[in-house]
């Protein structure tokens, strides 16, 4: 389909044209017209060809003579709605500028990031940022609390200011060579994913598992709380120990592992990284396996997503001397360091 500038060109060319090539011309587009509209029912048109009928119906009388691609009617409708896009834009708001909506998402995260904020409180926090809106404007854009703000307080922000009085245990088992069981006892702290100590048995048993805790917690003055599962080595004498250390025991519910997220999650790690990849001779073998993947690369090199990679005891960033690496575990896992 020809242009608008096309059309407006081959007018031009019309003026100057005799009468009787003009008649010719115009019955040969027409005969064509003709057999387009046999073989497409509904031609497509564009917003420049609305313009032009538009243009035309009032400048021409006898226009809807010509027309075939469309009713007159649809022309006429058109013409309304150009009057209208154009009073809608003769008409648009004009006084105090909108806000842009960079700035509202953010006036928005701020109230979900520290619910006990005010619109005033916000307000000054976004003029230490160089940005000036008045405490009207934000509380305006403020999304309407569900619940006092004294009763909010999101749940990753409960955890977290817990994690660091938080210890999960549970046991993973290991299959040696000739296919005996042997269990390791993990505990972990919840603030910094460290590991703070693991021990190996063919044979575990109640008093085993208590001598365990005595390992981890008696020197331990943070700790307040123990994630465990309902494992039936955790005795009433396990439990009582658990309090006489001044810990709050907290089993999980019945077959729910997700409640003591952080410990399954490293048990899974150690098979992953590690178990896996090796065939176990005996305990000791795997008591020598896992001592120095957890004290030489998880707990001092590992980095973890959670902590902002970095790893469970803080390990600063060197920019300067010559990279080395010291294989792990035979060369499965590696660390690297920066020398002089």
């Amino acid at each position: 389909m020809k242009t608008f500038a096309k059309l407006i060109f081959e007018f031009l060319m019309l003026i100057f044209r005799s009468k009787q090539g003009i008649a010719l011309e115009n019955l040969a587009l027409r005969q064509q017209l003709a057999v387009q509209q046999r073989s497409i029912k509904r031609p497509k048109i564009k917003n420049t060809d609305r313009i032009f009928w538009v243009w035309l119906s009032s400048i021409w009388n006898n226009w809807k003579s010509s027309l075939i691609i469309v009713k007159p009617p649809t022309v006429i409708g058109w013409h309304k709605k150009g009057f209208k896009l154009y009073w809608k834009w003769k008409s648009r708001r004009v006084g105090r500028p909108n806000v842009d909506w960079q700035l509202i998402k953010l006036i928005r995260r701020m109230q979900k990031e520290n619910p006990t904020w005010t619109a005033q409180r916000i307000q000054g926090e976004l003029v230490k940022l160089g940005l000036e809106v008045a405490d009207n404007t934000v509380a305006k854009y403020m999304l309407k609390p569900k619940a006092d703000p004294e009763k909010r307080q999101r749940w990753l922000t409960f955890l977290r200011n817990h994690a660091k009085y938080t210890v999960g245990i549970d046991f993973l088992v290991a299959r040696t060579i000739f296919f005996k069981s042997i269990h390791v006892f993990v505990a972990i702290s919840h603030d910094r994913r460290r590991i703070l100590h693991f021990a190996v048995s063919s044979n575990p048993h109640s008093q085993w598992a208590i001598q365990q805790l005595r390992e981890t917690f008696a020197f331990d003055e943070t700790t307040k709380y123990v994630i465990r599962d309902n494992d039936k080595i955790f005795s009433e004498d396990f439990k009582r120990t658990i309090k006489r250390f001044g810990l709050k025991d907290k089993p999980t519910a019945f077959r729910s592992p997700w409640q003591n997220p952080i410990c399954e999650r490293v048990i899974g790690t150690l098979r992953r990284e590690c178990l896996d990849y090796m065939i176990i001779l005996n305990k000791k073998h795997l008591y020598n396996v896992l001592h120095e993947y957890i004290f030489e690369y998880y707990n001092v090199s590992r980095t973890h997503m959670s902590l902002e990679k970095d790893s469970p005891i803080h390990r600063p960033a060197k920019i300067t001397g010559k990279i080395i690496s010291k294989p792990i575990l035979g060369g499965l896992h590696h660390v690297y360091n920066r020398v002089a």
